[in-house]
């Protein structure tokens, strides 16, 4: 008689995690998990932390942060980085500015800004995906470029005649909620950009690029395209990023939202976003920028220094990017250990008919 194979087919999922540990023990769940910490304990014994005004200033002060967050998060699942989009938000400010300055009104000069990010973002990508540079190199030279032509624009002076009924709409919030009415516009493009990059064909196709880029171009993602796409995307939302900034402020100056883009990058990778590209989701993304607004204004409530609270969030980065080596390390210690227990089975052990 010849022997049958009784053992069930091997698929992939016979090997995967369960759903639950993969929704619940990931960096994304952990960040989540301390900002909630974060909340309560900031809740139930911070004065004031629990107030509808302290959640309206966390989130009017981290708005541009959680816009330029979005399309800053697929660049660098790509593996790539854009370093520019501070200096974007400082030059659309500064050209929103000037035209309001010479009589434009505020909705051409809006557009004009939004332009202005559209052509920065395509300079960038162009650099990256169609000459072939290092995007590191080439972010940090169109940093000093953009932040130059603003500079120059506006030189020493800052413009502050801007319409009051622009500038009031980010101060509003929707009814007594303490939320303000600008968050309307962020959840509509964060749920685009979730949309596109965790449940679009687009979106696989960058992961594949972060994992890596010849294997993604032999089977079939436009390698240069969806890189040029995303960095005129970076720039884009950096423009309308910059427009909320001078309204908030009620002042355009080529100096705007200096440093930024470290507050940007620090809190895609404290959302669980690899710097080695290939890796993270944008819901852990906007809970790490929430995560770093929340535990700021606990800590300058408790009467913190701001440079302690530099360090503090320093420190969490720090381990936020070693618990990746850590979590490998302590999966691959396990993987061997449940190969090494696996009983082997050979022909000879499969019962005969």
């Amino acid at each position: 008689m010849t022997a049958v194979d009784t053992r069930a087919e091997r698929t992939y999922p016979a090997y995967s995690r369960p759903l639950w540990r993969r929704l619940l023990l990931s960096r994304e769940a952990s960040v989540i998990a301390l900002l909630l910490i974060v909340w309560m304990y900031g809740y139930s014994n911070i004065p004031y932390f629990g107030d509808t005004l302290t959640l309206t200033y966390i989130l009017v002060d981290m708005t541009t942060v959680l816009l330029i967050a979005l399309p800053m998060t697929l660049v660098i699942v790509t593996g790539d980085i854009d370093l520019s989009v501070a200096s974007v938000v400082g030059l659309s400010s500064a050209v929103l500015g000037l035209l309001v300055q010479h009589g434009v009104g505020m909705p051409v000069a809006a557009l004009a800004a939004l332009a202005v990010g559209v052509v920065c973002g395509l300079v960038n990508g162009f650099l990256v995906a169609h000459v072939g540079l290092p995007s590191l190199a080439v972010t940090i030279g169109t940093l000093a470029l953009y932040r130059g032509i603003a500079v120059g624009l506006l030189g020493t002076t800052a413009v502050t005649d801007f319409p009051t009924s622009w500038t009031d709409q980010t101060a509003r919030v929707i009814g007594s909620t303490g939320i303000p009415t600008f968050m309307i516009v962020f959840v509509l493009l964060a749920a685009g950009f979730v949309a596109l990059l965790h449940f679009s064909p687009f979106g696989r196709g960058i992961y594949d690029i972060g994992l890596s880029t010849e294997a993604a171009e032999f089977s079939g993602v436009n390698v240069q395209r969806t890189k040029l796409i995303l960095f005129v995307l970076t720039g884009t939302v950096s423009a309308l990023a910059g427009i909320f900034y001078t309204l908030r402020f009620g002042s355009a100056r080529g100096d705007n939202a200096e440093g930024l883009e470290l507050q940007v990058i620090a809190a895609v990778l404290l959302g669980g976003v690899s710097i080695f590209g290939g890796r993270g989701k944008l819901p852990g993304v906007i809970a790490g920028v929430l995560l770093i607004g929340a535990l700021s204004s606990a800590l300058r409530l408790e009467g913190v220094t701001v440079n302690v609270i530099n360090i503090i969030i320093g420190l969490l980065l720090v381990l936020s990017v070693l618990s990746t080596t850590l979590l490998a390390w302590v999966s691959d210690i396990a993987a061997r250990r449940n190969r090494a227990k696996r009983p082997t089975q050979t022909p000879a052990s499969v019962g005969s008919q």
